[in-house]
């Protein structure tokens, strides 16, 4: 599991904060719940020593999925990718075979992903089947639904 993540400085600023939020300020919290509770005794039957330590759980699974992501990371910057084709960072128009009207996606890294605002990871599907693609040709997609037909209307870099 070696595989580098591509992020822009934004992203990899975004996680790097949200795990020093985790390590330094929800973890504490949750570090002193658990204290509070071996502090009742018995802790077989401490509901909230069970509950701090399924929150600790939760928390430090997290914090190690942040940690194997920023090891991974691969900084990358939009502007020097080849104008005209898609790649990381790249604003592409498509239109959906048979479908109404065109969909724009953002190709953006760990961390910057948003699919209500049509920022998609570069590693998904979707995003993948449009790599390499220029204004006007077809792309085939593989989609969970299936193979779907994409003609790229446009690329740019924002």
């Amino acid at each position: 599991m070696s595989d580098s993540i591509p992020m822009t400085r934004e992203g990899y600023n975004k996680l790097r904060a949200e795990l020093d939020r985790y390590e330094n300020e929800e973890m504490p919290i949750i570090v002193e719940r658990l204290a509070n509770a071996r502090a009742e005794g018995d802790l077989k039957e401490n509901a909230e020593y069970h509950g701090a330590r399924e929150s600790q759980g939760l928390l430090q699974a997290r914090i190690n999925e942040l940690k194997g992501k920023l090891g991974r990371a691969t900084i990358l910057d939009p502007a020097t990718m080849p104008q005209g084709e898609v790649r990381f960072g790249a604003t592409v128009k498509v239109q959906r075979k048979g479908g109404k009207r065109p969909e724009t996606y953002t190709l953006v890294g760990a961390g910057e992903d948003d699919y209500d605002a049509g920022k998609i990871l570069v590693t998904s599907p979707l995003a993948q089947g449009f790599l390499g693609g220029k204004k006007g040709e077809t792309v085939t997609v593989q989609l969970p639904k299936g193979a779907t037909e994409f003609e790229i209307l446009g690329v740019s870099y924002e």
